[in-house]
């Protein structure tokens, strides 16, 4: 704690300079010498450190109560305008910025030397508050001018702090080197605070040029720091939210937004509160909730207005705009409103949000029958291709497509797409870890949409074959780069598994667990923040064409289906020729898909009811027709490889009339295929693990121990987590029965239980040598969790991005007793040599002789992926 001693004008100022380091402390020492009746100036400077402390610690109106206070009793000139100077951050912060703004001028002509590059630095930011920022970066200039001439390090790491800052936000250059330098001289200063503040700016600036990894390394690390000096910093959750926008992490995103207007608001910090409203906006216009996005930025627009902070007001009506062009709306005055705030977005800075507008508009003019209108606008929004960020030099290429295509040069339009595709491309590849490569594929969606329109209108299926494998997977073109061993990472995993244990615990005791579950989510937004941080690496891996498909399907028949607008097209491979066909609606299709599990469902559950069999029956009949009568002609009897789209990707294939009897392999994409098919199986021996709490895995896996002489088996405390990872590393074939939980909220943490706890998905990709092909026979562990692009994830989009061959697992719920019987049977064709596909359908249509409908129910639930 600092030292509080001397005179009544010492101890003001050792509270006041103790703000930064210690902000309650400060509070105590300026507390002690209000009590003591100080004469006027030192209450001014007492005040002014109280109100100082409270913005620190984000109490606004106690902040501004102070502050005022030490306006009003101030003696002196130069006393009283280092009062009205912190009023006018104070009034910032709360939204007043014309006040603060007069505040700060009028202490001004008070001032000298280090006080007025102090005033000058005060000035910058409720310029840059109210969206002047030329203006804010001229004071911030000035600071940094009279700090240096002063000698007055702490002004000039300040000054250049807030500079830095603004002109990440600008995407203006030597933003680094302000941060940077201001973060040492913060540190020198033993300002740990400030320090943290500059270094969560230098965040901010990886993640505004692209560098989301490194946003998220650095963002990580100094909320520890922040952690370890218990300082509330609600207003960060808005740059959190920004970052998980730019990857787009949207379901975390609308979550983060909502808290931040929660807190903001509880806490009073209205000019913050107005921004969060903003992000909430944006988060909810990704997510698909256009009334939530319309409320939320009406709200912040009126809010900005209020504060006189009219360049943010023209970021809220963008995104007014933007949800009623996504509700379908194409009229003039939305044309005209969308092109004016471009233009004004374009003016103030925010070069991505007049992007997206400016394109949004050249479609709406399109829409209308202006063709020239569309030209103009999408000409302008091209010019982005060549400069900033992945996603804006994408939505460029994408603009200048859309423009050629607009003059009927659809080639022209195709080059630009696969330019604006290559980029993204590259983007993904720098971000290390799975989950964000598979949620950056939303930026991919409208470029590969357009190019498939281009394939589907000239009737070319292997170009839409092409197409299609340009978006969809992309994530498991590499494995996601990570160090050999990451200790943070492990303990937190490690004790994710022992919450996660004695929170099942409580549950199954009827115990309330609301620590446990805090805890919990804790503990699991760690674990997300650690493996996203990881570096990024791997090659783009280009679509194999129809060629290299054919040579390695030989008599099987590949099955690609992609969505075109509302229906649903295929690409079929045979015999080295591709073809093209509409299957029929998408939401058709996805119905009778969600129909079809649910009467499975009810039959396992039901037992043989005649109208749960008829019900599964009925559904099966008609999603077969819609998905195969086009295709019958050419599937004969043959062995397929599947590559489904949407809600199509958890459908028991095997329940299908088309699909029963013969071997099915179901495939994110028709790369990942290749890639599975062409890997060499390991020789390592078969591995069988059985979890707790399921007497009859502990059966199955005796009994496929009889099958399997010589397989190595974990069960009762030996089937740990640690024990079946490290087995998993050159087995050739792994059998887990083990109860199995999949978390559509985030599939990297679905789970198998074991032994000590949890095993997640998150842990498998640390294997060094992937196992050959990998049986599961949980409940639902064939799930995936769907993202854009058809990127899937859970335990088959790990596996297949480690490197195994192929999985065997549920997309249902499954009895014991029949699900034994068919492991020991599948299990009994491998061994004899059999493919892990023809066995899985050969053991089915065993079950089929057998008059049960749970058992058909559960032998339909098996589903055979990657390369079978």
């Amino acid at each position: 704690m600092p030292d509080s001693t001397g005179s009544g004008a010492d101890t003001a100022q050792a509270a006041l300079d103790a703000v930064q380091r210690y902000p309650r402390d400060a509070i105590a020492i300026a507390q002690r010498v209000l009590a003591a009746g100080p004469g006027a100036d030192e209450r001014s400077t007492a005040e002014r450190a109280v109100g100082l402390a409270l913005r620190e610690l984000n109490d606004l109106p106690g902040a501004l109560r102070h502050l005022r206070r030490a306006v009003r009793v101030a003696a002196t000139p130069r006393t009283r305008a280092l009062a009205r100077m912190s009023l006018g951050y104070g009034l910032a912060n709360a939204g007043h910025t014309a006040e603060a703004l007069r505040a700060v001028t009028l202490a001004l002509p008070q001032l000298a030397g280090a006080d007025a590059g102090r005033a000058r630095m005060q000035r910058g930011v409720v310029l840059h508050y109210r969206g002047r920022y030329d203006e804010a970066v001229r004071e911030y200039g000035l600071a940094v001018d009279i700090a240096r001439r002063e000698g007055d390090l702490l002004l000039e790491a300040r000054a250049r702090n807030n500079r830095g800052l603004l002109n990440a936000h600008r995407g203006v250059g030597g933003t680094d080197d302000d941060l940077s330098r201001a973060a040492a001289a913060f540190r020198r200063l033993g300002l740990d605070l400030a320090s943290a503040d500059a270094r969560w700016n230098l965040g901010i600036a990886a993640g505004q040029r692209g560098d989301i990894a490194g946003a998220l390394r650095c963002f990580a690390t100094v909320d520890e720091e922040y952690r370890r000096l218990a300082v509330p910093r609600p207003a960060l959750l808005l740059d959190r939210v920004e970052l998980l926008l730019s990857v787009p992490l949207v379901d975390e995103a609308v979550i983060v937004a909502t808290a931040a207007v929660r807190e903001l608001r509880r806490r009073g910090m209205a000019s913050d509160l107005a921004e969060a409203l903003l992000a909430r906006a944006r988060a909810a216009l990704l997510a698909g909730d256009l009334d939530t996005a319309t409320e939320a930025a009406a709200a912040a627009r009126a809010r900005f207005r209020r504060q006189g902070r009219h360049t943010w007001a023209v970021f809220a009506r963008h995104v007014e705009l933007r949800a009623a062009y996504r509700r379908g709306t194409r009229s003039a005055p939305l044309l005209l409103a969308m092109a004016r705030t471009a233009d004004q977005l374009d003016a103030t800075g925010w070069r991505g949000p007049a992007l997206t507008t400016r394109i949004e508009a050249g479609l709406v003019a399109a829409a209308l029958g202006r063709p020239g209108r569309a030209r103009n606008l999408l000409a302008v929004a091209a010019r982005a291709r060549r400069h900033g960020t992945a996603m804006r030099r994408a939505q460029g290429w994408y603009s200048l497509a859309l423009s050629r295509r607009l003059d009927g040069d659809e080639a022209g339009a195709a080059r630009a797409l696969r330019r604006g595709l290559a980029v993204l491309d590259r983007h993904r590849m720098s971000l290390g870890a799975t989950e964000l490569r598979a949620h950056s594929g939303a930026y991919g969606h409208e470029l590969a949409a357009e190019g498939l329109d281009i394939a589907v209108r000239a009737g070319a299926p292997a170009l839409v074959l092409a197409w299609a494998e340009r978006w969809r997977a992309n994530a498991l073109r590499a494995r996601p780069a990570r160090p050999p061993a990451d200790p943070d990472l492990v303990a937190a995993l490690a004790e994710l598994r022992l919450v996660s244990g004695l929170l099942e615990d409580e549950v199954l005791a009827g115990r309330p667990a609301t620590v446990l579950r805090g805890r919990q989510a804790r503990l699991e937004q760690r674990i997300r923040d650690l493996a996203r941080r990881m570096p990024g690496g791997g090659a783009v891996v280009a679509p194999p064409g129809v060629g290299a498909l054919a040579a390695r399907l030989g008599s099987r028949v590949l099955v690609e289906m992609v969505a075109h607008g509302d229906r649903i097209r295929a690409v079929l491979v045979r015999d080295g020729r591709a073809s093209l066909h509409d299957l029929g609606p998408l939401a058709v299709a996805a119905d009778l898909s969600r129909r079809h599990r649910f009467a499975l469902r009810r039959l396992v559950t039901t037992g043989d009811a005649a109208a749960a069999r008829a019900g599964a029956a009925h559904t099966a009949a008609a999603l077969d027709r819609l998905l195969f009568d086009p295709l019958r002609g050419r599937l004969a009897d043959r062995p397929l490889v599947i590559v489904p789209v949407g809600a199509l990707h958890v459908v028991p294939w095997s329940g299908l009339p088309t699909c029963a009897r013969r071997p099915v392999t179901v495939a994110p994409s028709a790369t990942a295929w290749l890639a599975a098919d062409r890997r060499e199986w390991p020789t390592g021996s078969p591995v069988l693990a059985a979890g707790p709490r399921l007497p009859a895995g502990h059966d199955e896996v005796r009994r496929l121990g009889q099958v399997l002489p010589g397989a190595r088996r974990l069960t009762g405390s030996d089937a740990t987590a640690a024990a079946l990872t490290a087995a998993l590393d050159g087995a050739g074939l792994v059998h887990i029965a083990a109860h199995g939980t999949f978390r559509a909220d985030n599939p990297q943490f679905s789970t198998l239980e074991l032994a000590d706890g949890p095993l997640f998905a998150h842990e498998w990709e640390a294997v060094d040598r992937p196992p050959g092909c990998v049986v599961l026979s949980a409940c639902d562990s064939g799930l995936t969790g769907l993202r854009p692009g058809d990127e899937v994830m859970g335990f088959t989009a790990v596996l297949l991005a480690l490197g195994a061959r192929c999985l065997i697992a549920t997309v249902l719920p499954v009895p014991a007793e029949p699900t034994t019987a068919l492991m020991l049977d599948l299990h009994a064709r491998m061994r004899a040599g059999t493919g892990p596909a023809r066995a899985l359908a050969d053991a089915q249509r065993a079950f089929g002789a057998v008059d049960d409908g749970p058992a058909l129910a559960t032998a339909a639930a098996f589903v055979c992926f990657g390369a079978g």
